[in-house]
């Protein structure tokens, strides 16, 4: 279940050239379980039309301030009233300047001026029009009001210029709304998150890896974000895009990973180790591809650095360490093999992990864990999506951290 569903998101669509990305927008927001009620500016009805973001929504538009339909129910206290978040997509260099100078002299920028609802705005225009003074000191202003701003991308516009003004991808306008629904429990911690698989090579056309994916470790990547984290994530070879507002660290091997994590983790508040990392690698890699038939079919094996062991004996060391979560997966003895890697590895906190059910292993959309804390406490998870997982994960580190202040 998304942090999102049943939110009550109020979309104002201006007059840009984006706004016909608004249906796909739409569709992604009822998807997450919300409720969308539209209010389009007369601009915007010249890109997309009302019907089609009724059709979508399922809900009224709402177009214009003075409509005779429900007159006597005021529409725009109304509809401020009922929104738990407004999103502003896209938003033009026009709206912005209204909303800037308190201008309420259409159906939308009266709403906004009158809800106190979280406000995103999603600017989008021609590069030299968004990067104009004028629009910049009133992005200023709306930050100094309190509004939320998404920054725009960079490419080529419509109108064949290229450079910063393109409408933000979704993904980016759904961390940021996630974040405006999120417990900010995390704001001031620096968590480093390792992820996905590690790759060993024999070759240069072979490797030895393991079947990890990084959904479970980017997840969490993205939930500590959005519950205001200052997240790093140190992620093997995956086909996933990095988390909007985190910073990613690409490895191949499981030295490069140590290396990323050891030289990085003093400087973090909170570590999380759940990468699949190899435990072994070759003995040697090959300088050019082996072909069928050469070379022996033994493959002699080194043992990799066991880098949440490393992080353990750091921790046993001093007392400023951050707080050290490591991941077990499992496919028999969960709960014995979990206790064990607690204790040996001296953690604060193990999250085991069941990879032989076919809802809970790699690369499923699913997980279900146990939690096991130094304190012996242990929680049981039901299965839930892993963005879920993640946040109920976040949940407990949270409540750690307090702990140890």
């Amino acid at each position: 279940m998304s942090h999102l569903k049943d939110k009550r998101i109020l979309l104002g669509v201006t007059g840009s050239i984006a706004a016909c990305k608004m249906a796909d927008w739409v569709r992604a927001l009822r998807r997450e379980g919300c409720q969308v009620t539209v209010v389009m500016t007369r601009a915007a009805c010249r890109f997309v039309t009302p019907l089609t973001m009724a059709a979508l929504s399922g809900q009224r538009v709402h177009t214009e301030m003075f409509a005779e339909e429900e007159a006597e129910k005021i529409p725009h206290i109304r509809l401020a009233r009922e929104a738990d978040l407004n999103l502003v997509a896209p938003a033009s260099a026009q709206t912005i300047a209204k909303l800037a100078h308190g201008l309420a002299e259409d159906l939308l920028s009266t709403v906004l001026l009158a809800s106190t609802a979280p406000t995103l705005i999603c600017p989008a225009m021609n590069s030299n029009m968004y990067q104009h003074p004028a629009t910049q000191a009133n992005l200023a202003t709306l930050a100094a009001f309190g509004y939320h701003l998404l920054a725009p991308a960079h490419g080529t516009m419509a109108c064949g210029e290229e450079g910063p003004g393109r409408l933000a991808e979704w993904a980016e306008a759904r961390q940021a709304l996630l974040k405006l629904c999120s417990p900010q429990d995390l704001g001031g911690e620096r968590i480093l998150i390792t992820a996905g698989p590690t790759r060993e090579a024999l070759d240069p056309a072979r490797f030895l890896s393991n079947r990890s994916t990084g959904k479970m470790g980017y997840a969490l990547a993205a939930a500590a974000a959005q519950r205001g984290a200052q997240v790093t994530l140190v992620s093997g070879p995956t086909s996933l895009a990095a988390p909007p507002g985190v910073l990613l660290v690409a490895v191949s091997s499981a030295a490069e990973m140590a290396e990323a994590v050891l030289s990085r983790c003093q400087e973090a508040t909170i570590v999380i180790k759940s990468a699949a990392v190899a435990d072994y690698r070759p003995a040697e890699t090959a300088p050019h591809k082996v072909k069928k038939g050469e070379g022996p079919l033994t493959l002699p094996l080194l043992a990799n650095p066991d880098i949440l062991r490393a992080l353990g004996e750091r921790k046993r060391a001093g007392n400023s360490f951050p707080l050290l979560v490591g991941f077990a997966a499992e496919s028999r003895d969960h709960i014995t093999e979990g206790e064990r890697k607690l204790r040996e590895k001296n953690l604060d906190l193990i999250v085991i992990n069941d990879i032989g059910g076919s809802e809970t292993g790699f690369a499923a959309d699913t997980n279900r864990v146990t939690l096991l804390a130094a304190d012996a406490s242990r929680e049981d998870l039901p299965l839930l999506s892993k963005e879920e997982t993640a946040h109920r994960i976040l949940d407990r580190v949270a409540r750690l951290r307090l702990e140890k202040r």
